[in-house]
This record gives C-alpha cells, sequence and structure tokens, in this order.
C-alpha cells in the first residue's frame, strides 16, 4: 500500500494525480462550506430574517474556534505528507499524535471563554435586541459542539494527506447528509428554530469524528495513535504551528474582518443589511471551499514531490490549480453578476432583505475573478513549507486591504461603499500574491543554473 501510495505521488500523470486527491478535498470543503449554507437556508426560510441577522453574529466567534482547528489540522497534514515524502513513517505518526492532543487543548482553551463572554462578544460584534436573542440561541450549542467540528475536519485533512482522499471523502458526505437530513426535523418537526439547527450541526459532526478518529486506530491506516506520541514533543508541536500559522492568521483576520463589517453594516444599513452580509457570505464562501479544496487536493502532491525534490512536477501541479481554479471563479462570478436576486431568494423571500443582499452581492463581488489565483498561490507556499509567505498572502486580503478600507469606502460611500470593500482588496491580494509567486519562479530557476554549472 505505501509502495503503490508513493508510486503515485512520483510518477503518476500530474493532471490525473490531482483529480484523485481534488475531487475529494473539494467535497470535503463543501461539505463544511454546506453546514453553515444549510443552516442559514433553512433558518431564513423556517425562522425569519431577523434569523439570518443572528446567526450572521455567530460568524467571528464561529471563525475565531475553527481557526485553531486549521492551525493543527493543516499544519499537521503538511508536516506528515512531507515526512511520507522522505519516507520517515515513524516522523509522521509522531506529528499525528501531537496533533490529537494540541486539539484538544486548543479546544478546551477556546470554548470556555467564548461561554463565559458570549453577551459582551455579541454586542461588540454588531449584535442589537433584536438579533442577539438567535444568535445566543445558537451559540449555546455550537461552541461545545466545536470540539467535535475540530476533530472531525482537522483529521479529515490529515487522513487525504496519508493517502486516504476517497475515504476522507466519504466521512465528509456521511456528516453533510446527516446534517442536511436533521435540520429540517429539529427546526420544522420539533419547532426547535435556531436551536434546532445547531444541535443538528452538532450531531452530525459527532458521527464524522467518530469515523475518522477510528480510520487512525486501524490497523488498515499506514500512520495510527499511538500513546507514546501523544505527550508533547515540543519540537513537533511548533513544526506543527509553522505551517499551520497561514490558515490559522487567514481565519482569524477574517474574524476581525466580520466585527469591523458587521458594525459598519449596522451602522449603514441596520440589522437587515447584516442579514445581507451574511447571504453573500454564504455564496462567496462556497466558491472560496471549491478553490480552497482544489489546492488543498494540491497539498499532497506539492507536499511530497517537493520533499523528493521533483521540482517540475511541483510546478506542473500549481500550474494546472491555477488555470482551473480561475476558471470556476470567473464562471461563479458571472452568475452572482447577472442573476443576483434569483440566488439570494433561495435564503429568504422577505422582500426588503432580497433587495438589499442582491445588490451586495453584485458589489461585494465585483471581482471574484481574480480570487481563485490568489488562493492557489498562498496554498502553494504553504504546501511546500514557505510559511511566512504563506501567512503574508494569507493576511493582505483580509489585513492590509480589506480592514482599511471598510473604514474609508464606507465613510465615502455609505452603504454601497461597504460593499465594494470586496473587490477592492481582492485586486490588490490577486496583484501581491503573482508578485509573490513570479519572483519565487526566478529564484528557483537560477537555483537550477547554479546546480548545472
Amino acid at each position: 500500500m505505501t509502495n503503490e501510495i508513493t508510486w503515485r505521488l512520483e510518477h503518476e500523470k500530474v493532471g490525473r494525480l490531482l483529480l484523485h486527491y481534488a475531487i475529494p478535498a473539494v467535497i470535503g470543503t463543501m461539505v463544511n462550506a454546506l453546514y453553515n449554507i444549510v443552516d442559514r437556508i433553512f433558518i431564513g426560510q423556517g425562522v425569519g430574517p431577523l434569523a439570518i441577522s443572528g446567526l450572521t453574529l455567530t460568524f467571528p466567534i464561529m471563525l475565531f474556534m475553527q481557526a485553531f482547528g486549521m492551525l493543527v489540522g493543516i499544519g499537521s497534514a503538511t508536516r506528515i505528507s512531507i515526512f511520507m515524502g522522505r519516507k520517515e513513517m515513524e516522523q509522521a505518526e509522531h506529528v499525528l499524535g501531537n496533533a490529537l492532543s494540541l486539539t484538544l487543548l486548543l479546544s478546551l482553551l477556546t470554548i470556555v471563554p467564548s461561554m463565559i463572554f458570549l453577551k459582551d462578544l455579541l454586542l461588540w460584534f454588531g449584535g442589537s435586541e433584536q438579533t442577539i436573542p438567535y444568535a445566543e440561541a445558537y451559540l449555546y450549542i455550537a461552541i461545545p459542539g466545536n470540539l467535535l467540528a475540530s476533530l472531525s475536519f482537522s483529521f479529515n485533512s490529515v487522513m487525504r494527506a496519508s493517502g486516504y482522499p476517497k475515504k476522507a471523502m466519504a466521512y465528509m458526505l456521511l456528516g453533510a447528509i446527516l446534517n442536511v437530513i436533521l435540520d429540517p426535523i429539529f427546526i420544522f418537526v420539533f419547532d426547535m428554530g435556531i436551536r434546532g439547527a445547531a444541535i443538528a450541526t452538532v450531531i452530525s459532526m459527532a458521527v464524522g469524528a467518530a469515523f475518522v478518529l477510528s480510520h487512525f486506530l486501524s490497523k488498515e491506516s499506514l500512520i495510527r495513535f499511538h500513546r507514546r506520541y501523544l505527550n508533547f514533543d515540543w519540537k513537533i508541536v511548533l513544526s506543527i504551528l509553522a505551517i499551520g500559522i497561514s490558515p490559522f492568521s487567514m481565519q482569524l483576520a477574517g474574524s476581525m474582518v466580520s466585527v469591523f463589517l458587521n458594525n459598519a453594516l449596522l451602522r449603514e444599513g441596520g440589522d437587515l443589511a447584516i442579514g445581507a452580509i451574511g447571504i453573500i457570505t454564504s455564496v462567496g464562501m462556497l466558491l472560496i471551499m471549491l478553490i480552497i479544496g482544489i489546492a488543498q487536493g494540491m497539498q499532497p502532491i506539492v507536499g511530497y514531490n517537493y520533499g523528493a525534490g521533483l521540482y517540475q512536477r511541483v510546478h506542473q501541479t500549481l500550474r494546472l490549480v491555477i488555470i482551473t481554479a480561475t476558471s470556476i471563479m470567473t464562471t461563479g462570478w458571472l452568475c452572482c453578476e447577472l442573476f443576483p436576486s434569483f440566488i439570494v431568494r433561495g435564503f429568504t423571500t422577505d422582500p426588503e432583505l432580497v433587495t438589499i443582499a442582491a445588490n451586495g452581492l453584485r458589489l461585494n463581488l465585483a471581482a471574484f475573478f481574480v480570487v481563485g489565483s490568489q488562493i492557489a498561490i498562498s496554498q502553494f507556499f504553504q504546501s511546500i513549507g514557505f510559511a511566512w509567505k504563506a501567512i503574508f498572502l494569507s493576511l493582505s486580503r483580509q489585513v492590509l486591504f480589506l480592514i482599511p478600507a471598510i473604514f474609508v469606502l464606507s465613510s465615502l460611500y455609505g452603504l454601497e461603499g461597504v460593499w465594494l470593500t470586496g473587490p477592492f482588496s481582492d485586486i490588490l491580494a490577486a496583484l501581491v500574491a503573482w508578485a509573490f509567486l513570479i519572483h519565487h519562479v526566478k529564484n528557483a530557476k537560477k537555483r537550477v543554473v547554479n546546480m548545472n554549472i
């Protein structure tokens, strides 16, 4: 089994190999997005427009908590890929054990303070008397359940990276299908409203986590949990954090941006504007998660071949991912520009919210066609261990461009200015990413020439 996986990573055609890894990864990331989107659709259609606004208030807290899951999951998956490329299987298992202990510790450190300061946080995030009760009802269940989400999503990434993309895909699909089934049962049949959506999600995550963890306890897995590797080895912990800090920083920045964005929207457009950004974010996240899935499918190929010194295969994979990501994003962008009202009505039938959200969708995603390449390039640097470049590219859109734009454009153009912060930051972040990649390729070519002299 080991020889088959490593042979494919080293010799199989890049296009076929990317398809092999990307399809399960795409399904996995899309499932992640669908958990949130399905909740919003059922809540919007079954509870009301203010409930969507209340659910939007949960974004910063859930993004903050999910950031720690990504910190461990993606960091450990990348390290395991590199160690497997070097045939260092014991080191890969050491990373796996430390990743489990680190996930449990970080979950405890985030769940407790979030529960204690929940009301204050929601006020800070742009909540009002009309929307905070909905957010509280959801979060009192979802926050403790985040431990299960971290275990499910983080170790699903490790499963893909260690050579089991189809199995990882099956487990993610199981949780998503269960969530789709349970959501209407708890919301409509049991009449539990937004609390029902949270309960359905937590149950689905629990099932997913149980199946994923059982994989690493079975003899079928190339790498397995061992008790001796659960104790922290701080050298390994730091190596996980060094890679995982990039997606962690991006997720944390997303949480910060949500805070500033919600407050600007509440000031310029009221509670329904916050509901509108919840819908817009859902649509945008569906497209972004699709691209992230493709980029994650690239990760084991690029990580392994970079570790093995097969640099031509690394660059072939990156080129294919950039072309694919750009094509998909351009298609999604056209749909949002041409049919914004049709898309929004999938979440709500409230006329006022439809009008606000449709206009916001058209403006906020006006330059979304450039986002695909930016995500692919950032993931590329993360996959080959260039942590600081990946961190910078991940943060450039959110921190360097988007946050300042929220203050400047909202003060100049009101609500429409808030929507226009999206294309402004998307274009600048893409230009920076391409500058980094061109510089990297030039340096790589120089190194090859010097080696041949």
